[in-house]
């Protein structure tokens, strides 16, 4: 009996040990990295079995996508791109007529995101991010994952783009130097001369307006003397806000889009960089989620961490700037940022406001201010 006893307690300690993780051969971290290679693995094989992803993406760095073939060329990328909102509008269609078509859709966070939810039409993406190196937090900004939903569990946002307000000049026109705080957009020497890109459409501008709206500084105070004081110029055509603001038409505008690419071309135009009050920090179309029910369920999962993955955030990066003149700055901070220009990075020291996060993003209130404005600008 002693002698059993004394038996039954050193395995006792030795099964203490081993979760102590103290006895080589009893490594649990060696058993959970194998673990999740045997999920992996299986992941892989199945993908391979059906033998297809559909993924909806925005315009401009979607062709990333081709990598993934490279890597995985037994697996066809079925895409569809174009803008979020049309993305969107198109999967509710399709929910409409029974049709379950989408695997993933990348895009930015648009007002009808959330109505992915509440819709059921989204599966929660957290549950399948399998790979180490996606599921180690270390390896994203400020130690963590980002979610642009409410309960951190379906858009998983991957880009962290600074946006300095999204303004740009005429280089003709403006001397930089004078700008340090966005109130010196409201002297009276630029009243008239001022072009927005109308923010109550869809597109560039809601995050900017947002980081404006949350921003102590400037808050609702900064947008409606904007609207109403300042005899802007509103229009909802990106290709003629940045063509007069390059042929001196306006000497500022809010919101213009392809001004790198425009600079690039030696047009006379350039955005200004980061102002005193800090940036606003946005998605862009930076956000995975998983469309539920999806025809490719294994595919979408290996899709999925793979967009995640240090290979697949450098291909997100180098094709955004192909697209754009320069890279969207990813969340991975463990990858080369050689595409992303120095004012488009992520810098310490700056007021950064996360205008994509869930309790910054209803719209409604700033358009409220924005409508108001405007109807008070015309009465003066």
């Amino acid at each position: 009996m002693k002698l059993r006893r004394c038996h039954g307690a050193g395995v006792a300690i030795a099964l203490w040990l081993a979760i102590l993780g103290l006895i080589p051969g009893f490594d649990l971290t060696a058993q959970e990295r194998a673990a999740w290679k045997t999920d992996w693995d299986r992941t892989v094989e199945a993908a391979k079995k059906e033998g297809q992803v559909n993924v909806y993406a925005t315009l401009g760095p979607h062709l990333f996508v081709e990598e993934f073939q490279k890597a995985y060329p037994a697996i066809k990328v079925s895409g569809v791109f174009g803008r979020s909102s049309d993305l969107l509008q198109r999967i509710y269609a399709e929910r409409r007529a029974g049709r379950y078509v989408t695997d993933v859709r990348i895009g930015g966070g648009g007002r009808d995101l959330l109505k992915l939810i509440t819709a059921k039409m989204a599966d929660p993406v957290k549950p399948l991010l399998l790979l180490p190196e996606v599921t180690d937090e270390s390896k994203w900004w400020q130690g963590r994952h980002r979610y642009a939903d409410p309960d951190g569990q379906y858009f998983f946002v991957f880009v962290g783009a600074p946006q300095p307000g999204s303004v740009s000049y005429n280089t003709k026109i403006v001397n930089v130097r004078e700008f340090r705080s966005f109130e010196d957009f409201l002297h009276p020497r630029w009243k008239g001369k001022m072009l927005v890109r109308d923010p109550r459409a869809t597109g560039p501008g809601g995050g900017a307006m947002r980081f404006f709206y949350h921003n102590p500084e400037l808050g609702p105070r900064f947008i409606r003397r904007l609207f109403s004081e300042m005899d802007i110029t509103i229009t909802r055509d990106e290709r003629l806000a940045t063509d007069w603001l390059a042929r001196s038409k306006y000497a500022i505008c809010f919101f213009c889009r392809g001004i790198p690419v425009a600079k690039r071309q030696g047009l006379p135009v350039e955005a200004f960089g980061t102002l005193k009050e800090g940036a606003g920090l946005t998605s862009e179309g930076g956000i995975v989620s998983l469309v539920n029910r999806p025809p490719h369920p294994n595919a979408a999962k290996l899709f999925i961490n793979w967009t995640l993955s240090r290979e697949g955030q450098i291909a997100y990066q180098q094709h955004s700037a192909k697209a754009e003149g320069t890279a969207s700055d990813s969340l991975r901070i463990d990858i080369p940022k050689d595409e992303v220009s120095p004012e488009e990075r992520r810098r310490e020291g700056v007021n950064y406001i996360d205008v994509d996060s869930p309790e910054r993003r209803d719209m409604a209130p700033i358009l409220k201010i924005i409508d108001e404005a405007l109807a008070e600008g015309k009465k003066g």
